[in-house]
């Protein structure tokens, strides 16, 4: 894909990635893809902002010098150290060696650790200005969104703030960077949601904070360093992201989560009308077999919703390992306050529920009920378990 203008003399310069199949060799991409978006400026000082995975170097590259020689390079702004943002440094130093590599004090310290680049590296202080030429950048700190060094590129000229990790999203880019020009924009929010959850949801106090600093700045354009480059509407992503930030503490929309795992049926049978149950109350509901779906597909409901139903068998005196899994992955992201409830099978003897309370008491979890049973579900207990989701719902439904 050709660099794009974003206004005069601010190209996007950007690779989409179609061919990883786990983002942090965790989150799975395979479907979705991901850009890795950078940004030339061209003012009486060049300047490139972010950088790409290493992944289509020769692109990259190619895309940057057929507009300027990347040896007249004189800035390189790395908002963030993370390879997806560096993964070409060690070759843009060797064709770039005059260009001063500027970042916060946390960068200068983690650019010596990651690749050993010392020499043309300087800190920029919060708030400090860069004259350019016609333009300014100013610099703003935005430690964990969601690293340390993390920080933000302002052009006060353009108004557009290159705001790296925040207000990001997977998917690679389909023709278009805008937001005003995407013919499936819910896609990019489902997905930005999930970026969110998956990445920068444990930081989402860091991410308010951001949010807050920033609210003074004239922003007509956010370019982040993966997704869609908003300029229609700025404020509908920085709104979105207010929000999920908000979930980590606030209310969270009414639903249920349905997280289920089944060895023999036995359990899924008892799932399917613990489901009718919930439904015919009308709640938005959303049912993961967490044997066959990858977590990163399941934490944002959970993020989002006030509900959680957790449906398991016994599995060797424990909870069902997949199911479990998904547990402690919310558990890492410190996915707190919820009202949940859980049924399940055993063979001889429980213990699911016991695991289970293990993981979700620290989370402050409210364990409202629970409904076991002994192997295939009789009629009696399936119309039990019907009853058991559509009271769960009630209380949901009732605050």
């Amino acid at each position: 894909m050709p660099a794009v203008q974003i206004r005069p003399n601010v190209y996007w310069i950007g690779v989409n990635d179609r061919t990883t199949d786990l983002f942090e060799g965790i989150w799975p991409i395979e479907k979705e893809g991901v850009s890795y978006n950078s940004y030339l400026i061209l003012d009486r000082k060049k300047v490139l902002i972010d950088l790409s995975k290493a992944l289509k170097t020769d692109e990259f590259f190619h895309q940057i010098q057929e507009l300027t020689p990347l040896a007249e390079l004189d800035y390189i702004v790395l908002n963030h150290l993370e390879p997806d943002h560096t993964g070409v440094i060690l070759t843009l130093r060797q064709l770039a060696p005059r260009a001063v590599i500027l970042g916060s004090g946390k960068m200068q310290e983690m650019l010596a650790s990651f690749y050993k680049i010392t020499e043309n590296v300087r800190a920029v202080a919060e708030g400090e200005q860069l004259d350019i030429g016609e333009r300014k950048l100013q610099f703003f700190n935005a430690p964990f969104v969601h690293w340390p060094e993390t920080m933000v590129t302002y052009d006060a000229s353009e108004k557009i703030l290159f705001s790296c990790d925040a207000f990001g999203g997977y998917g690679a880019l389909e023709g278009t960077i805008f937001d005003d020009e995407c013919r499936n924009l819910a896609f990019y929010e489902q997905e930005s949601l999930r970026y969110y959850v998956n990445i920068v949801a444990k930081f989402s106090k860091p991410v308010l904070n951001a949010i807050a600093k920033l609210a003074s700045l004239e922003i007509r354009i956010i370019a982040p360093s993966h997704g869609l480059i908003w300029r229609s509407k700025p404020g509908h992503i920085v709104e979105l992201y207010r929000k999920w930030a908000g979930y980590a503490t606030g209310p969270t929309e009414a639903g249920v989560t349905l997280i289920y795992g089944s060895m023999y049926g036995n359990t899924e049978k008892a799932m399917d009308v613990v489901a009718r149950g919930i439904a015919g109350c009308g709640l938005p509901l959303n049912i993961f077999d967490a044997a066959r779906t990858h977590v990163s597909y399941i934490l944002p409901s959970l993020w989002t919703h006030s509900g959680v139903m957790i449906g398991a068998p016994t599995y060797e005196g424990a909870l069902f390992p997949p199911v479990l899994d998904v547990l402690n992955h919310a558990a890492i992201k410190r996915i707190m306050n919820k009202k949940a409830a859980m049924f399940g099978s055993y063979g001889w003897s429980g213990g699911a529920v016991r695991n289970a309370k293990q993981v979700i008491e620290p989370l402050k979890w409210e364990l409202t009920a629970t409904l076991e049973f002994t192997g295939y579900p009789t009629h009696e207990e399936l119309a039990k378990a019907e009853q058991f989701g559509k009271t769960f719902a009630d209380l949901l439904r009732a605050g």
